[in-house]
């Protein structure tokens, strides 16, 4: 029985074999990868999914993080976003530095961005709430390298020492170039790869201060009391999450509930000085969290907030809009909002 099949299915190979042949090169063809990003909506997620505080306290309401729908391009997806109307294209090229960073590249700095927003996350959302929190390291990572600086440093290195100098904040790392000048050269140690290296590396001068020539970020790792842990997906990148992770994180140290049982959607990032900074896609996560029936959208003052209103009023959104400048300004905005639902 099974060799009368098996001599049917070569018996139709051999018949179809062109159509088989011809179906083989239209599928390598379809998933053959293009540089563009494909984006096919935005969404909502309850932020208390990805943020566990060790406290008792509950909401009423929820905070939520707003998302983009992201694909990664080829043939097929390129083809059907000139078909489909809701699916926009990105160039890869708008997520690099330069022209010759990898997508791996692209993808390390967004994995960054998350953890350094959750770092400021912590740090103002326990400042905010006088409960104790302590920085017990950081490390610092090159996160893009320009063509007008030759080095030897590449994106995703670890710095740990700069002629031997250790740094544990910015202004250990800055207070080393105080004494070099540009042109010099600098023995910095990296971990690359998983492996230890010193490389020389030139010093250059930019509006008066001397630099490596890359741009370099820190992310800080706290003892925090009580303890939090981030449970984020390694599908889930990217700083703009920063605002409503504060939030959440914050609400959970307070007795107060100030979500005052209304869902409220976010976005922006936080800065290391509290300001909210400004993120793409604004388009799609105002209409993802309509779509899920918040009843506020938090978005950084600006152009988002005015690209906001924009669209709320061409989609006719049924959402409240609500700019914030700086995390303290959210707070009042969430506090004015109570006042006025009460």
């Amino acid at each position: 029985m099974l060799k009368k099949i098996f001599n049917e299915i070569i018996e139709y190979i051999k018949e179809e074999k062109f159509f088989l042949i011809g179906l083989a090169i239209f599928t390598i063809i379809c998933l053959y990868p293009v540089d563009y990003y494909i984006i096919t909506g935005g969404g909502t997620k309850d932020v208390a999914e990805r943020v566990e505080v060790d406290t008792s306290n509950k909401a009423k309401g929820s905070f939520n993080m707003c998302y983009v729908h992201e694909l990664k391009g080829t043939v097929a997806t390129y083809l059907l976003s000139f078909i489909i109307p809701s699916w926009d294209r990105d160039k890869v090229a708008n997520y690099k530095y330069e022209d010759s960073e990898t997508l791996e590249d692209v993808e390390f700095r967004g994995d960054l961005d998350l953890k350094v927003s959750n770092s400021s996350a912590i740090s103002w959302a326990y400042e905010l709430a006088d409960k104790k929190v302590e920085e017990v390291s950081t490390k610092f990572y090159v996160i893009a390298t320009f063509d007008d600086y030759k080095t030897a440093l590449k994106v995703q290195d670890q710095i740990l020492t700069i002629d031997n100098q250790e740094f544990n904040d910015n202004d250990s790392y800055q207070k080393i170039f105080s004494k070099l000048k540009a042109g010099d050269y600098v023995d910095v140690k990296v971990i690359r790869d998983k492996k230890e290296k010193v490389l020389k590396c030139k010093l250059y001068e930019l509006d008066g201060h001397v630099i490596l020539g890359v741009y370099v970020e820190g992310y800080s790792k706290y003892k925090t009391t009580p303890k939090v842990e981030f449970k984020f997906k390694s599908s889930e990148s990217g700083p703009s999450a920063g605002l409503i992770t504060t939030l959440e994180i914050y609400n959970r140290l307070t007795k107060k509930d100030i979500t005052n049982s209304l869902d409220i959607a976010g976005t922006g990032t936080i800065e290391a000085d509290g300001t909210i900074g400004s993120i793409g896609g604004v388009k799609y996560k105002l209409m993802g969290a309509a779509k899920n029936k918040m009843d506020v959208f938090l978005v950084p003052a600006g152009e988002n907030y005015k690209e906001a209103l924009k669209v709320k009023k061409e989609k006719k959104l049924k959402i409240k809009i609500i700019s914030v400048k700086n995390i303290k300004d959210a707070l009042s905005s969430l506090e004015k909002l109570k006042k006025a639902t009460a």
